[in-house]
């Protein structure tokens, strides 16, 4: 094997394990990342692609798994400090006195966390039983658990009996995480149930804030939950790529960036 063929068959490693952590990187990022030109990079994810180990999309890639999330575990880990600000900033876009709902995921979990540190009377409904614990032990708020399956992998809560709690209940904010966005703007995730209370959520929450690192714009997930046009607020550790950002400035969707 030539010396040159070594190069790019090592860069083809970095480029799979660098969108397996972020989820979607641009082209640019790629560039400035491995020091070679745009051309090269999109050559290399053109290769990629056919060879089905990410997934080509305007302005980047993205992973090419669609059917099945990461671990909740490794989930937990995955760019811990830009959920940490995500959740910072959200917490404190929260007035007192507000009603929520908090819906199943890592970055919503910090979320909770900020929100117990802040001198705040609030009532939570979630179906979240981690972020019922966290909350339960603040006296000023109200913890509301809704009905349902709990799932082992994350404590999270499902069901038809879930869905029908959540419709009981008109909300100021709705607070939810997500498992991808597509570059054309439609909310992605990998469990139907799942999907279907996040729909209540939106549906029955006066304003929708949704809290999503990074490496979720372009990542592949099977299940369409509804359109980034649909919630108020995203908030965000960076700014989306172009193709996202145009949707959303044109709909009139708030970008906060922690």
């Amino acid at each position: 094997m030539t010396k040159k063929r070594k190069a790019i068959n090592s860069r083809h490693g970095q480029i799979i394990a660098l969108i397996k952590t972020s989820g979607f990187v641009t082209v640019e990022e790629m560039a400035n990342t491995f020091k070679v030109t745009p051309q090269t990079i999109r050559r290399d994810i053109n290769f990629l692609d056919s060879q089905g180990s990410i997934s080509r999309y305007h302005g980047g890639a993205g992973l090419s798994v669609s059917t099945e999330n990461v671990a909740y575990r490794h989930r937990k880990e995955l760019l811990l400090n830009e959920k940490k600000k995500i959740a910072r900033t959200a917490a404190s876009m929260i007035e007192d006195n507000t009603s929520l709902f908090i819906n199943i995921g890592t970055t919503t979990e910090h979320v909770a966390k900020e929100l117990v540190n802040h001198n705040k009377k609030l009532r939570i409904i979630t179906n979240n039983l981690n972020v019922a614990a966290i909350m339960s032990k603040q006296e000023d708020f109200e913890v509301i658990v809704t009905g349902g399956i709990v799932r082992s992998k994350d404590c999270g809560i499902t069901g038809e009996a879930t869905v029908n709690f959540i419709r009981q209940f008109k909300v100021d904010v709705g607070i939810i995480g997500i498992s991808g966005i597509d570059l054309d703007g439609t909310l992605l995730d990998f469990d139907f149930r799942e999907v279907h209370v996040a729909r209540t959520i939106i549906e029955n929450s006066r304003k929708v804030y949704l809290v999503a690192d990074h490496s979720k714009f372009g990542r592949n997930a099977m299940v369409k939950l509804g359109s980034i046009t649909e919630i108020d607020t995203l908030i965000t550790d960076k700014a989306p790529p172009k193709q996202l950002m145009e949707i959303m400035t044109n709909n009139d969707i708030n970008l906060v960036i922690s």
